[in-house]
């Protein structure tokens, strides 16, 4: 059930996002924002809002700041904002997911094709990448929860389909459908320890070995994308060798 994890590599900008929380505060006040603006203020009543909130506690996000985001989406002070994915390919024919959530499809648009352009990408059509992508939940704990056995079988138990080890971190992998699911029996397992992240995300089926200066204009055209105020989350099927990554960072 256990494999070697693709998480650390995937999650290459973390240094760097730590350096801005501030941004990364921005985008969980946003999703915040259009969960409760879409399903209502009441979090156990509204499932991504519940998701965003406990996302943005793992973030440490001061409790003043999510209450604030809650109310405006509740209280309809935010615009009507729209749910969009674009497709595209990076250096070396790496696939790449951009989910953005906007209230400008336009501009949302352009932004992200002049993006992928500048940094050695292309846009492509939609569905021209997410065949190669699963749309799985992703649940994220710190390695501290306990040993590999136990969680191994507490994952199992929890309805998980695949665990993934790390240096700091345990992934666990759920069927989409299972996802709201495993994640509270996850939660019931370890009531101690907050995950660090709980989400649905797109993991590659297979990943592409990327090195040298294709991989470093890759990682280039990620930030970028990720700098973007629309953007939420991108994903991408690049696998970049260790000594790359130690430049970048």
């Amino acid at each position: 059930m256990a494999g070697h994890s693709k998480w650390a590599n995937i999650q290459h900008r973390k240094g760097a996002q730590d350096k801005k929380r501030a941004a990364a505060f921005a985008k969980l006040s946003k999703e915040i924002t259009i969960a409760a603006k879409l399903g209502g203020g009441d979090i156990d009543g509204n499932p991504r809002l519940r998701l965003a909130v406990k996302n943005a506690r793992a973030e440490s996000m001061p409790k003043d700041n999510i209450q604030r985001a809650i109310d405006k989406g509740a209280g309809g002070d935010s615009g009507d904002y729209f749910d969009i994915r674009y497709e595209g390919f990076g250096p070396g024919g790496v696939g790449v997911i951009v989910e953005c959530s906007t209230d400008n499809k336009n501009r949302t648009a352009g932004d992200v094709r002049s993006t992928f352009g500048k940094n050695g990408g292309n846009l492509g059509e939609t569905g021209s990448v997410s065949f190669g992508f699963d749309q799985v939940g992703e649940i994220v704990f710190a390695r501290e929860i306990g040993d590999e056995e136990a969680v191994m079988e507490a994952a199992i138990e929890a309805g998980a389909e695949d665990v993934e080890v790390e240096d700091e971190v345990y992934v666990i992998y759920t069927a989409r459908d299972d996802f709201m699911e495993v994640a509270g029996n996850l939660d019931a397992a370890f009531p101690d320890h907050e995950a660090r992240s709980t989400k649905l995300i797109w993991k590659p089926q297979n990943y592409i070995e990327i090195e040298s200066d294709p991989a470093l204009t890759l990682l280039k055209l990620i930030d970028a994308l990720e700098d973007l105020d629309d953007v939420q989350n991108v994903y991408h099927s690049g696998e970049i060798d260790e000594a790359t990554l130690e430049a970048a960072e």
